[in-house]
């Protein structure tokens, strides 16, 4: 098994019901449309970089990127009351009904991603 993932990656990015990938747009000068790229398989691991680095909610679009398709993420469900991004098991809670059946008890089924971000 670990060969096959070795080659054509975690088995999760093959749901059609999940995205593919996660991309967090972070503006470069507020007011333009211009912005720096970061991508990870995984929310939580891109809402931690985002944090870490600095990067505020308000100058930040998250995509979910599926085969063929995106979508933009609501910063309701991303972040706490005071705009502050989510880690887990917070990020897991709210996330939940979004993905209804793919986050569960004790662990969700992107567990095996690699939380990695790249970019810009």
């Amino acid at each position: 098994m670990a060969l096959v993932r070795r080659f054509l990656g975690p088995s999760s990015k093959y749901d059609p019901d999940l995205p593919f990938t996660y991309e967090a747009r972070v503006q470069v000068t507020p007011g333009t449309d211009i912005f720096n790229s970061y991508f990870s398989d995984t929310i939580c691991g891109l809402l931690e970089f985002l944090d870490a680095n600095g990067f505020s909610a308000e100058e930040t679009t998250v995509v979910e990127i599926y085969e063929g398709n995106e979508t933009i993420m609501e910063s309701e469900w991303l972040t706490d009351r005071g705009g502050r991004w989510l880690h887990k098991p917070d990020i897991c809670r709210s996330l939940a009904p979004h993905y209804r059946g793919h986050i569960f008890k004790g662990g969700c089924d992107f567990q095996d991603r690699d939380p990695f971000v790249t970019g810009p």
